[in-house]
């Protein structure tokens, strides 16, 4: 019987460390737990700010490419707008030289005098050269100049009939425009070789 005691004495004295130790631990589980929430918090706090950061980003991407796309349909509309009133400005520049003619061709009917006619259709063509002239259209000096490719082209070659005619235009078959810098149609030439 005294080891019965003895026994159940150590029984409850390893219970009783047993329950020490659990009530030991039960702290630190509580703040492994606490730890472990602290950590969780962060992480999802800092998913949360990259989610909202991604969605501005994706917003301000979106803005940006309407915007872009919207600058670009406008664009467009205004060169084609830029187009269409650039060739009606053309053209009514040209309905007063159309006009000249109309009358030009009503006189020549019943018009005896030949040199009223020249001056008249003279007067047309100087009033058309210098309607091309303040439209930035420019001839091209052709007839004696010396050859150069970019601005002229060669439609026959003839002898020279001279030294110093080599390599120039001999005859401009037709002539040649520039608007501004750029050609608009080349001189035809016969070059002299």
């Amino acid at each position: 019987m005294a080891e019965n005691k003895e026994n159940l004495q150590e029984e409850q004295q390893l219970n009783n460390e047993q329950a020490a130790q659990e009530t030991a631990q039960e702290p630190q589980a509580e703040a492994a737990a606490e730890t472990q929430a602290e950590e969780v918090d962060p992480i999802a706090a800092e998913i949360a700010a990259l989610k909202s950061q991604v969605d501005t980003l994706n917003d301000k991407y979106l803005r940006l490419t309407a915007e872009y796309d919207n600058y670009r349909k406008r664009t467009l509309k205004e060169k084609a707008d830029l187009l269409k009133s650039a060739g009606a400005d053309v053209l009514s520049g040209l309905l007063p030289v159309l006009d000249d003619f109309e009358r030009g061709l009503a006189h020549m009917t019943d018009a005896s005098d030949v040199a009223s006619l020249r001056t008249g259709v003279e007067l047309i063509h100087k009033k058309f050269v210098d309607f091309l002239g303040k439209k930035g259209v420019t001839e091209i000096p052709a007839k004696g100049e010396a050859f150069d490719a970019e601005v002229h082209e060669a439609i026959t070659m003839m002898p020279a009939p001279s030294e110093d005619m080599k390599g120039k235009c001999f005859d401009c078959v037709e002539k040649g425009y520039k608007l501004g810098d750029k050609v608009i149609r080349f001189a035809k030439v016969v070059v002299c070789e």
